[in-house]
């Protein structure tokens, strides 16, 4: 099942992508999509006030000029591939190996400036209101 997912957050122009549902046991690195053009956002797990996602990145980057600024706090690990993240009003791009975590407080923006073109880059990704 495909659930359109609506975040509200002040600056995302992109639309988002389509999250799938998964069952209640399953495995993070089963299956992983070696090419395509969008990221594939699975939803583990979904509260009104938590949602846990499994992303898989094939080499995308947030478009030229686009920066998150999401309404929630957002907890991320780097379970495989590698990513780079930029925090607006710094130079330095942070990069991110499997086993690195990172905490995004509410309206930090951010952007993704490339992931492993390679191999899947996987994310879990925790979304906190409140």
């Amino acid at each position: 099942m495909v659930v359109a997912v609506s975040i509200s957050n002040t600056n995302r122009d992109p639309p988002l992508p389509a999250m799938i549902d998964i069952p209640p046991s399953a495995n993070l690195f089963a299956p992983l999509a070696r090419i395509g053009s969008d990221e594939v956002i699975t939803a583990l797990f979904t509260t009104p006030n938590v949602r846990i996602e499994r992303i898989v990145s094939t080499g995308q980057a947030s478009p030229p000029g686009f920066w998150y600024d999401q309404d929630e706090t957002e907890w991320v690990v780097l379970l495989s591939g590698g990513a780079g993240l930029r925090f607006d009003g710094e130079s330095e791009v942070l990069e991110l190996k499997p086993g690195d975590y990172l905490h995004i407080p509410a309206h930090a923006r951010h952007r993704v400036e490339w992931t492993h073109p390679g191999e899947p880059t996987v994310w879990l990704a925790v979304h906190i209101r409140g």
